[in-house]
């Protein structure tokens, strides 16, 4: 898309109906994010899923999919270790559906990426605020704020390009940070909370449709909420709860017959 000038809709999906639904609004591309230990199970840190959780909520998404490009999300320490590591646990992911995987960080990890991707697999990298890296950060800090930051981040894609990247990701800094990395490379870059100068967004769909619960992640300030799902829910729910008290549930016309 980034040589037609095209703006790719790029957005995380965990479970089958999601990524139906996604599938069905026409986004671009799916990304089984290690944000579901957030969104979905209820964890603090996406540090806190693993492969087989990946795995899992990846079979998941692709059953459903029939038209986006799905990228499965490496989870803490499932590439970190070792070129090999790095490779089979992305082979796990293609196993399961996916198109491309994800892994975090920039110069560090070019090694794993040139491995997997002499492997045969499409590679996203993704760098800037990377949240398998918080303690090293200083925790949830917008990055490339200063010159020395954004040259570094510039080293970091650059070294993702040649590694044979194939995209990056850029998360959380502003947008003439995000307007120069873009320039310094020709893969098709990505950003969410990146500004408007990238190829394409992402964003958590539980933030998009108000599914995120506040109390395990605050919805950031880069983040527009088109609906309020949850609200919806706990609604019906509520409606349902006064028909089973009330007896109105289940009506007559509710019930299976018997024999005549």
């Amino acid at each position: 898309m980034r040589g037609r000038g095209e703006k790719a809709v790029f957005i995380t999906a965990y479970d089958y109906p999601m990524a139906r639904f996604a599938d069905a609004a026409g986004v671009d591309m799916v990304l089984v994010g290690d944000s579901v230990a957030n969104t979905t199970l209820g964890y603090r840190s996406t540090m806190c899923v693993d492969m087989e959780d990946m795995v899992r909520h990846s079979g998941a998404v692709t059953r459903a999919v029939e038209r986006a490009f799905v990228i499965g999300d490496m989870p803490f320490m499932s590439y970190q270790q070792s070129d090999e590591a790095a490779v089979a646990n992305a082979g796990r992911f293609v196993v399961a559906g996916c198109d491309a995987v994800k892994c975090e960080g920039g110069r560090r990890v070019a090694p794993r990426v040139r491995a997997m991707v002499d492997a045969g697999m499409v590679v996203m990298g993704h760098i800037g605020l990377t949240p398998q890296s918080l303690a090293q950060l200083g925790g949830y800090r917008v990055q490339g704020r200063t010159d020395d930051q954004v040259g570094s981040l510039r080293e970091d894609i650059v070294a993702l390009e040649e590694a044979g990247a194939q995209m990056v990701l850029l998360e959380a800094m502003p947008p003439e940070a995000g307007r120069l990395l873009r320039d310094s490379v020709d893969v098709p870059v990505y950003g969410i909370g990146a500004g408007p100068h990238v190829d394409g967004q992402l964003l958590i769909l539980h933030d998009v449709i108000g599914m995120q619960d506040p109390a395990i992640l605050r919805r950031p300030s880069f983040v527009k909420r088109y609906a309020d799902v949850g609200a919806v829910v706990v609604e019906a729910l509520r409606h349902y709860g006064a028909d089973v008290r009330s007896g109105a549930f289940p009506a007559e016309e509710r019930w299976y017959k018997g024999r005549e």
